[in-house]
């Protein structure tokens, strides 16, 4: 099964005419990565997802957690989170080729909905990134997924189908609990999620603890215990990070300067930016921007060739 679906990925990347970098395809929220070489640490905010290596392997930092996965083993994310990701193993014979499916809320809830699932588990929080095993059930889904691009027509038939059946395999699995986390509604790690969502929402704005807190339904200290469980790092650290991200963003994509990009993120003294920035990426704004920007036209400008 593994080389089957390894072979079917790199003929989709040799129709998208070959080369290394991000390859988009026609099903939303379905990802290919191909690279030569391993590389330098990336910060991003990674969603909801199922990264799954087919050659080569990855790394994925985490608060103080180190995650490593390698060929035919996936990453679950539960809750969009600030990581730093790293290919570590690549080169020109045996490059690093991955497949990225985001997981659908939605989809996800009603595929718990129809399912008996203990809810015991959910309520002890746990970091929401783990590694885990690619089985056969979920290596058939996502073959099926890969070959189904070569019809487009049949893709918004037949590819919500497949996700459903992704998300059954994982609910059902050894970490069901931990997916579980993202979907169980009026649990207390899906009311730490709704704080989360309001992080990504209104990084901007001045959020105390207290408010976070009340939306979640829990005391401070609680919320505080419950969120740091979960992600691995305090609340104004994650709102640090979503804000240094989201400025990122801004100068690489809509040209902005580091004066804009800080005042558009909530910071009010563009030095105290700079300082926060540099200590985050280990380079000034300005400088990481025009670096960025070159990584973006390499690795992942392309859009799909029908």
């Amino acid at each position: 099964m593994s080389s089957t679906l390894l072979d079917e990925v790199c003929t989709y990347i040799e129709d998208q005419g070959g080369g290394e970098g991000l390859f988009p395809t026609a099903i939303e929220g379905l990802n290919i990565v191909r690279s030569y070489q391993s590389m330098m640490p990336m910060r991003d905010i990674y969603r909801p997802s199922l990264c799954i290596v087919l050659q080569g392997s990855k790394e994925l930092h985490l608060g103080a957690d180190t995650l490593i996965y390698g060929e035919m083993e996936c990453l679950v994310v539960s809750v969009g989170v600030p990581a730093t990701g790293q290919i570590v193993k690549a080169d020109e014979l045996t490059p690093y080729i991955g497949v990225m499916v985001d997981f659908d809320v939605a989809t996800l809830r009603e595929v718990l909905s129809q399912i008996d699932f203990s809810t015991k588990q959910v309520e002890y929080p746990s970091p929401c990134a783990f590694v885990a095993k690619v089985d056969a059930p979920l290596a058939d889904c996502i073959l099926r997924m890969v070959r189904l691009l070569a019809t487009p027509k049949a893709i918004p038939i037949l590819a919500p189908s497949i996700v459903r059946e992704i998300c059954y395999w994982l609910i059902s699995g050894p970490h069901g609990a931990q997916i579980c986390k993202l979907a169980l509604p009026d649990s207390n790690i899906e009311r730490v999620v709704r704080a989360v969502s309001m992080l990504h929402t209104h990084f901007a704005e001045t959020l105390r603890i207290e408010q976070l807190a009340e939306l979640a339904h829990m005391s401070p200290s609680s919320f505080h215990q419950h969120f740091k469980a979960l992600t691995l790092m305090t609340p104004l650290k994650f709102q640090k990070q979503l804000r240094l991200l989201e400025a990122r963003r801004l100068m690489v994509t809509q040209a902005a300067n580091v004066a804009e990009a800080a005042y558009k993120v909530g910071y009010e003294s563009p030095s105290q930016f700079s300082r926060e920035y540099s200590r985050t990426f280990g380079v000034a704004p300005k400088q990481d921007a025009l670096n960025q920007k070159r990584l973006y036209s390499q690795y992942a400008s392309r859009t799909v060739i029908a």
